[in-house]
């Protein structure tokens, strides 16, 4: 995307919910997450995504949580709110909710569970897209929803003034190749995968919505902007010597290794809402090596 039109270059970070222990929303440790996150040059707060255990939030909870980031970051950076829904109404709500308190962008996941046609797609985006004034960005994580969104859907809803982006998170170097070729020049790429920044970044990708800036976020913003400034080499550097940690943050689903690394640094609680559960201790142990390795505990 164009510059001065991109909701924002670099490093968003897909910030977790910490919870008190019963699974309590614990907004004072998301309040120093945030001021942390600032402070460590991060470009983006993205709230109440995948990485947010949005889907183990009631409405009222993640629009509080919404409020609670967009007053607590101040300005300071774009606040953009995961309000994806498989059901396109509910999608509507939560959409129009997050615009009320102040949201900057909003993140829209595909439909899960039920999925849909690129028909279905095109009609759930662009209905959500006319109730809003804010830019949005599309997320494609097939592995999560069992529904990709394909380059000519993405094409076709590119054309929606309100939807200037997308996260993209397939795994597949070639399908954003293909995005980016049928997509207008101002038609903002973002990685998904904290593996894939400088390939998605080679193909014209303004950033990453990364789960791995929740623990290294200079590091993070760093990758990204040396690659946008023409030092290929240092963030290929980085992209390479911090697989490692990345891969760690993956041996179990998503936020489960990345709030265990956060409460290691002594940053938020160990707890999660169900089904989600504390590592497997072997997992713990490798992803402990891994962020000692990395300096960060």
């Amino acid at each position: 995307m164009g510059q001065s039109m991109a909701i924002f270059q670099g490093s968003g970070v897909a910030i977790v919910t910490p919870f008190k222990e019963g699974g309590i929303l614990d907004f004072d440790r998301l309040g120093e997450l945030i001021d942390w996150q600032v402070e460590q040059e991060t470009d983006a707060i993205v709230i109440v995504g995948t990485t947010g255990e949005a889907s183990c939030l009631y409405d009222d909870e993640h629009l509080e949580t919404i409020a609670y980031a967009v007053q607590k970051t101040a300005g300071r950076l774009p606040v953009i709110a995961g309000v994806g829904s498989n059901q396109t109404e509910h999608g509507i709500k939560l959409s129009q909710g997050a615009q009320k308190r102040g949201a900057s962008a909003l993140l829209h996941v595909t439909p899960y569970y039920n999925k849909t046609s690129p028909r279905g797609l095109i009609e759930h985006f662009t209905e959500i897209a006319n109730s809003v004034d804010l830019p949005i960005l599309l997320y494609s994580v097939p592995t999560r929803t069992g529904m990709n969104i394909a380059p000519d859907v993405v094409a076709e809803l590119a054309k929606h003034p309100n939807i200037t982006g997308i996260k993209e998170a397939s795994g597949n170097i070639a399908q954003v190749a293909e995005i980016a070729r049928v997509t207008p020049d101002d038609f903002a790429i973002y990685s998904g995968n904290d593996d894939m920044i400088i390939p998605v970044l080679s193909l014209g990708g303004l950033g990453v919505i990364s789960v791995l800036a929740n623990v290294a976020p200079r590091d993070t913003h760093d990758m990204v902007i040396k690659y946008l400034d023409g030092d290929i080499q240092g963030a290929c550097k980085l992209q390479l010597d911090m697989k490692p940690l990345i891969d760690a943050l993956f041996l179990e689903v998503n936020p489960i290794p990345v709030k265990a690394a956060l409460s290691m640094m002594g940053k938020c609680e160990y707890e999660y809402r169900q089904p989600l559960c504390r590592m497997e201790e072997s997992n713990f142990e490798k992803l402990k090596k891994e962020m000692k390795a990395w300096g960060l505990i």
